[in-house]
């Protein structure tokens, strides 16, 4: 049996280290400030600290990447939550959005933090300090409400 044990833990090993050398594209797309969400909107100081703290990193391009994102297969994870992120929401490219559609996110952004979908609950695992209050879920409601009101609806 110890025989058995020490052959799967070779194994294993020899596959962690294997599948480090499957590296997956952690390069932020460049950004264009013209197109961000900070250059069509205004946004109070206090929902920049709260979305700097708990939505940038999955949904702008300014993603930060923690040592443990080397790791594969957590790597892998964070890559894949980060593209998802991206293509749902990304604040980066908020001009492009046309004015239905920031209005829809707008909604879903309130939704969302109303209930506890966002952020992530993978991501708070490592990153208590992006936990949402009430205070700032009520925050983010109110001023995606404003904001709402603000846009000029181009649809017809």
């Amino acid at each position: 049996m110890k025989k058995v044990l020490k052959i799967f833990a070779v194994i294993a090993a020899i596959a962690f280290v294997g599948i480090q050398f499957v590296r997956p594209n952690k390069i932020n797309p460049p950004i264009n400030e013209a197109e961000t969400i900070e250059s069509t909107t205004q946004i109070p100081e206090n929902i920049k600290k709260t979305f700097l703290q708990s939505c940038d990193d999955c949904h702008t391009n300014r993603s930060n990447y923690p040592w443990y994102s080397n790791i594969a297969p957590l790597s892998w994870g964070i890559v894949d939550h980060i593209e998802e992120g991206r293509k749902e929401l990304n604040f980066s490219i908020w001009k492009t959005y046309d004015a239905k559609k920031q209005k829809r996110k707008l909604n879903e952004i309130c939704e969302e933090v109303k209930s506890g979908s966002m952020p992530h609950n993978q991501y708070l695992w490592l990153h208590w300090d992006a936990k949402l209050s009430e205070d700032d879920k009520k925050a983010i409601c109110d001023w995606t409400e404003v904001e709402h009101g603000e846009i000029i609806n181009t649809e017809k």
